[in-house]
């Protein structure tokens, strides 16, 4: 547009200068003589080709004020965006300590947690509790996968540091007492053997309930500790699976 307008107040190329000289430009000529008849032009404004701010008789040209160089911006508006700001700045925070420190939300991909779990579930995971509590059998954590800590599984606590395990045909004993499994379904079972073994210190044993497809600690042993970050805690997604984790 300032190109166009530079082009407008120029004298267009190859015309008469004299010709054009003799033109007056709307009302920018006052008062000047005719130059064939010596009669005096009236320099009053056409009506209709005023020049911006130019006053007409018997009316008034209202100014707004700042009108030039642009009105600056209120008191008003200047606490209202400070205020907008803070507000932003303090609910990022809020969010970034709440998805650290307490709660985060994951999606589940995957069905070695059937019947509890299902594929593209999803799920909170509580963060804070390890923090400051103890993982218990039977608890359905999320953890880095041992052997690519870039990738994130979720499986149930079978064994804590320092049990006596051993599973034989499917069957899993713990201090040599076969535990109770109501979360694995018989259709979801098998028929793996794993030789007595004691957990390590700061390992857990951690086995999906659909163990029949499930790759967890019988193919790359215990879960350290360090690498649990999260128990599972609640479905929000899908509706009608919403609810607490068992």
């Amino acid at each position: 547009m300032n190109e166009m307008t530079d082009r407008a107040d120029a004298t267009p190329e190859g015309a008469n200068t004299s010709e054009a000289a003799k033109v007056p430009r709307h009302a920018d000529a006052v008062r000047e003589q005719d130059t064939a008849s010596g009669q005096e032009i009236s320099g009053e404004p056409i009506p209709g080709h005023e020049l911006p701010g130019q006053e007409i008789p018997g009316q008034e040209i209202p100014v707004e004020p700042n009108a030039v160089h642009g009105a600056a911006p209120s008191p008003e508006s200047h606490a209202h965006f400070s205020s907008w700001l803070r507000d932003l700045v303090i609910s990022v925070a809020v969010s970034v300590f709440i998805i650290t420190f307490l709660y985060q939300p994951v999606k589940v991909e995957g069905t070695s947690m059937l019947p509890e779990l299902q594929d593209q579930e999803r799920l909170f995971i509580d963060k804070f509790s390890y923090r400051l509590g103890d993982i218990h059998r039977d608890d359905v954590v999320v953890f880095f996968y041992p052997r690519d800590t870039t990738k994130s599984y979720i499986k149930r606590i079978i064994a804590l540091p320092g049990d006596d395990l051993r599973i034989y045909q499917g069957k899993v004993f713990v201090n040599r007492e076969q535990i109770a499994e109501p979360y694995v379904p018989r259709v979801f079972g098998d028929d793996r053997s794993q030789p007595e073994m004691v957990i390590p210190p700061h390992e857990y044993w951690v086995m999906g309930d659909h163990r029949s497809i499930s790759s967890d600690s019988r193919d790359f042993g215990p879960v350290d500790r360090k690498l649990i970050y999260g128990k599972a805690t609640f479905v929000y997604w899908p509706v009608d699976k919403m609810g607490a984790v068992r």
